[in-house]
Parts: C-alpha cells; structure tokens; sequence
C-alpha cells in the first residue's frame, strides 16, 4: 500500500487542497526547479513522450496536471486539432497560459482549471490523455485513474511520465542521497518553501514506479500496458490503453 504523502504531514487539511496551495506558491519558480532537479534533461522525456502520442489516433488530447504547459506545447507540435491543459493550481495555470499565448497557439490550445479526479468531460471523449509529473500527486489515484478511463474513448491511450527509482541498487543509492540531500539543499538555496521541494522529494521517493504501476494500471480498467525506464532509471514513461 502506498503511503499517502502530503506536502505538511501535521496539516489536517486534504492533500488535495495542501498540493494545490503549494504549487500556487512555487508557480513562477517552478520551471526553474524542474531544470534543477532533472538537470534539464525532463525536456528529452517530454519529446518521447510526444514520439508515443505521434504513433497513435491523437485528434484530441488531453494533458492533465499540465502545470505550466510545457507537455502541452510539446504536444502542439503534431498535427492535433483539439489539445486541452487542465490542472488544479490557478498560479500553475496562468504561467502555462502566457507560454501558449505567447506562442501564438491559444487557437488550439485550450488551458482549463480543474479536478483530475472529477473530469467536466463526456464519457469517450479524448483520443489521448497524458500526464507529466503529476499522478503522484492524486488524492485519489485509482479513482484519478478511472476518471481518465471514462473519458478516453476505446482503445484510446494513456501515458504517464512520472519519477521513478532506479532497480540498481548502487544507482538507487545516489538517487536516494540526490533526491533526500541535494534537491532540498538546493532548493533552500534559491527558494523559500523548502517544504514543498522536500514533499517533491518523499512523493517520488514513494511513488509505486515499475511493474507495481503497470498493475495499478491494469486493475483500473487498462490493457497493453508497459513501461519505459528513461536515464538509468530515475524516471519512467507508461504507456497503456482503454480496453
């Protein structure tokens, strides 16, 4: 059983509401701790993300947790008539609106505020759903999953860019000393809410990665599941679809 992971452990406040009042916070320093803690190469993932979504139907897409776009200006680049951002944090989200306005792609891009686990969307609407860094940070992952599930249309596709811990156990070792020393250390550095770097750290820490996703996965309504491991195993790109 995962451990549930909240920003402040001591807070009796939902994770829900804690993760969206902590990216809020951290929303226009966000995209710099991206490049610290991945060292910039989150940027090759996200285009192998995007080589996953190209070989299959993509008419429509959806990109939940979308944060501050970047997936989804990816995503902008193939030949997609509707791609919709959604996420839960308003500070997240109105830096990804100026990256696509700014882009000029506000006519096929569409940012929306809103719940992963309660989708405003009719059943089999998308072609694709993709998600970057953000189903660690359900509430509710099964039904955060279900949800995704309802309103990807048949054999639709899934995929999953999340954290992961390396199998190796030297490499687990300095991923472990990185993740739990370096990040935090950094991050106290150059930004003030050391909490919220520290909970990036313990959420990845305790994600479910690997095979034991893949089954999370399967038991929620999902086939032709696999997963990617990418650079040594630090992150990984799920791949599955709606049956």
């Amino acid at each position: 059983m995962e451990k549930t992971v909240k920003p402040n452990q001591n807070n009796p406040e939902t994770k829900k509401i804690q993760v969206t009042k902590m990216f809020n916070g951290i929303s226009s320093n966000y995209d710099i701790l991206n490049k610290i803690i991945t060292l910039g190469i989150d940027t090759i993932w996200r285009k192998r993300v995007v080589s996953l979504v190209k070989k299959n139907k993509h008419d429509s897409i959806l990109d939940i947790a979308t944060g501050t776009g970047d997936l989804v200006l990816a995503l902008a680049k193939l030949k997609t008539s509707k791609i919709i951002g959604l996420d839960i944090s308003p500070g997240m989200l109105s830096i990804g609106k100026e990256k696509v306005v700014s882009k000029c792609l506000e006519n096929r891009i569409n940012m929306m505020l809103g719940d992963s686990e309660s989708l405003k969307f009719d059943d089999a609407y998308f072609d694709v759903v993709t998600v970057a860094f953000g189903v660690r940070n359900f509430e509710n992952l099964e039904k955060g999953l279900q949800e995704i599930n309802r309103v990807l249309k048949p054999k639709g596709v899934l995929v999953i860019l999340e954290t992961a811990v390396p199998k190796n156990q030297i490499l687990k070792s300095l991923y472990t000393f990185y993740t739990q020393n370096i990040i935090p250390f950094m991050s106290s550095i150059f930004f003030k809410d050391h909490s919220a770097y520290q909970y990036l750290s313990d959420s990845a820490a305790n994600f479910q990665c690997g095979e034991a996703f893949n089954n999370i996965l399967r038991e929620n309504g999902f086939i032709d599941v696999d997963d990617f491991p990418q650079t040594l195993g630090v992150s990984s790109i799920y791949f599955a679809k709606k049956s």
